[in-house]
């Protein structure tokens, strides 16, 4: 006698394979993958938001500081260096007044020029170092286009420095006139 089961014999009792799982239905699958692009969908739309405030609050930031670097800029003057001779000259010059340290530029083929923005009240200064085989060079000092100074180095490592004094920057006078 065989005890092979029918599958669908209603007086044995069903002997299961595999534990049952509990079935999902297909609106709750549903649910989940729907919900998912939702998350994400919101987090890309969070994302630009704050990347639209940033950007806005940059641009508004960013204005008022131009704004106050408006306000609060120095006057300045045009200030022309130049040096000539031949061959080349080590030369240190006053930059455009952003740092307060001088610029060199070495072995200078000459003759060389410069034009630079000085700060009124600031001294623009242009120095010259000939090099070990001598020769001569003029350095000659010019704000806004007129001429202020000239002096000449001659002979090894020979030095020559033009300088001068910008006038201050004026002070605000009071609307009463007084001041």
């Amino acid at each position: 006698m065989s005890t092979a089961q029918e599958p669908n014999d209603p007086e044995q009792p069903e002997q299961p394979d595999e534990p049952e799982q509990p079935e999902q239905s297909e609106s709750t699958a549903a649910g989940k993958a729907s919900r998912s692009p939702d998350l994400r969908g919101i987090a890309v739309a969070v994302a630009l938001l704050l990347a639209c405030g940033g950007l806005v609050t940059y641009g508004i930031l960013d204005s008022n500081d131009e704004q106050a670097d408006k306000k609060s800029a120095v006057p300045t003057a045009d200030v022309t260096y130049e040096v000539l001779g031949e061959g080349a000259a080590d030369i240190s010059y006053r930059g455009d007044g952003t740092a307060d340290r001088a610029q060199v530029v070495k072995d200078a083929e000459l003759p060389w020029k410069k034009t630079v923005r000085v700060p009124l009240g600031a001294s623009p200064v242009v120095n010259v170092t000939l090099g070990e085989k001598g020769g001569e060079a003029s350095c000659t000092l010019a704000v806004g286009g007129k001429h202020v100074q000239r002096a000449t180095a001659s002979g090894v490592f020979g030095r020559s420095t033009c300088t001068s004094e910008l006038p201050a920057p004026e002070s605000p006078v009071p609307a009463d006139g007084t001041g």
